[in-house]
């Protein structure tokens, strides 16, 4: 009777994408949903390297200053983060279940949230631009050359926030495609417009959050136009927006931990960039490339972390409890798989890769070399990290989630550069080695999650997400 009315709502494409998720063979269910995810995840990652590089273009004190600043706003995006992640995993619990019409609800309910908290932020950040920069002990030379670049990014969040909603709604229903395609023409649409206005017009960096404003709100466009669609199951409307206690309630719990997860981390970030420039502000921009060279392995796995909660919460509305964890194995050898090859590549072509950031200075590619070297030795721990939290996040234990990424940072992280900065005289390779050590650790501490988690819920056979 459930699968009866159901039908009378979706789309035949649309059944048949639920039907595939929720009974086909699970090696094609995660490779089908989750490699579109990985791939931009990927190129995302990659597309950043090359923002990365157009910003040394400008000076090395631009790249230390994007880093910097990039932190500082994702502190503030996690909000929205927050939201759209835990309205995701209800949506896709609603819609694994069969309830479109309660999933219709909390889709009008997150899109008003997003937009309504998104202009809440603009309207008491940006004002305080400079205060806040200096609050977060951000480097008097990057204020003055990234204030007006941040307020802009702040600007951003509103398109940012209801994207973010948008791209979780259509994962919810296992749409990656559409989203990997969107994604791209976003990044294509960035990356075009950055490269004109340094190489062409030869701007500053005020021009590339500019170029960051007019690409994500091209996806808001986007995203307005598809959900007021008269045959889109999830259309937009006023009279869908509930905004009871009772109704908003799960979206709260879950979004909650997951706000302050991303918060903690950015925030701690923005710590570790701090003590990082006690080596200097090129250490700063040597963190952040040896991230984003790291992040394009990492990426991959991240893409399958997110098809993957995807995939467990469909499964755990539709109760199949054991294609749940069966879809966590699978992921789980897929990005250790992904890891190794990565970490072989990354060895093998580290020197030349690292060259194309240093522009053939001597010292800055030393100190990328000095982070990196160590930062590689992680892509495994990180691997299996991801696959846990994929797992977290579908069965809607999104406050281990936030356990386990506050203590990667404020546990592993931080007091390890602290003691290397006090008791030994390594200089810039003890950001590498904390790095090391907290992502190692950390693959660690959610390896035994995961073996918890996953004994509990085969012996208790029962949903845990509460709502």
């Amino acid at each position: 009777m459930r699968m009866s009315k159901m039908n009378d709502v979706l789309s035949k494409k649309e059944s048949e994408r639920r039907l595939f998720v929720l009974e086909d063979n699970m090696w094609k269910v995660v490779l089908a949903i989750s490699i579109p995810l990985a791939l931009y995840n990927g190129f995302n990652h990659l597309f950043s390297v090359l923002d990365t590089l157009m910003a040394s273009q400008i000076s090395s004190e631009v790249v230390s200053a994007v880093a910097y600043l990039s932190q500082i706003k994702i502190m503030f995006t996690a909000i929205g983060t927050g939201l759209s992640v835990s309205g995701g995993i209800i949506v896709a619990r609603c819609y694994g279940a069969g309830d479109i019409k309660k999933a219709r609800k909390y889709v009008n309910t997150l899109f008003f949230m997003a937009f309504a908290i998104g202009l809440f932020v603009l309207v008491t950040i940006v004002p305080f631009t400079k205060p806040i920069l200096r609050f977060a002990n951000t480097p008097a030379e990057l204020i003055d050359i990234g204030s007006t670049y941040f307020a802009i990014e702040i600007i951003v969040i509103i398109s940012m926030f209801i994207n973010n909603v948008y791209i979780a709604v259509e994962k919810a229903k296992g749409n990656t495609k559409a989203i990997l395609y969107l994604n791209l023409m976003v990044i294509g649409i960035k990356l075009s417009l950055t490269a004109l206005f340094i190489y062409v017009f030869h701007w500053g960096i005020t021009a590339m959050a500019i170029a960051t404003l007019l690409s994500h709100f091209f996806l808001t466009v986007v995203a307005f136009y598809d959900l007021l669609r008269v045959d889109n199951i999830f259309r937009l409307s006023i009279k869908e927006v509930h905004l009871s206690f009772v109704f908003v309630k799960p979206i709260i719990f879950l979004a909650t931990p997951i706000f302050f997860e991303r918060f903690a981390f950015s925030f701690g970030k923005v710590i570790v960039n701090s003590m990082s420039g006690a080596y200097g502000v090129m250490v700063i921009g040597a963190l952040n490339i040896s991230n984003h060279i790291a992040g394009i392995i990492n990426g991959l796995g991240n893409g399958f972390q997110d098809g993957e909660a995807s995939i467990i919460s469909q499964n755990m509305g539709n109760q199949n409890y054991e294609r749940a964890i069966d879809g966590f194995k699978k992921t789980l050898i897929i990005t250790v798989v992904i890891a190794l090859g990565g970490f072989i590549m990354m060895s093998i072509f580290m020197d030349p890769i690292i060259g194309l950031f240093a522009k053939g200075d001597i010292a800055f590619a030393r100190e990328i070399k000095n982070i990196f070297k160590y930062e590689r030795h992680t892509f495994i721990t990180l691997a299996v990290s991801a696959s846990v939290m994929g797992l977290l996040y579908g069965l809607g234990h999104t406050r281990l989630a936030l356990i386990i990424n506050f203590i990667r940072l404020f546990l592993f992280r931080i007091p390890t550069l602290y003691l290397l900065q006090k008791f030994t005289n390594l200089g810039s390779e003890s950001v590498g080695i904390a790095m090391m050590v907290s992502n190692g650790l950390v693959g660690l501490t959610a390896a035994i999650v995961g073996f918890v988690i996953i004994r509990d819920l085969k012996r208790k056979k029962e949903c845990v997400l509460g709502f």
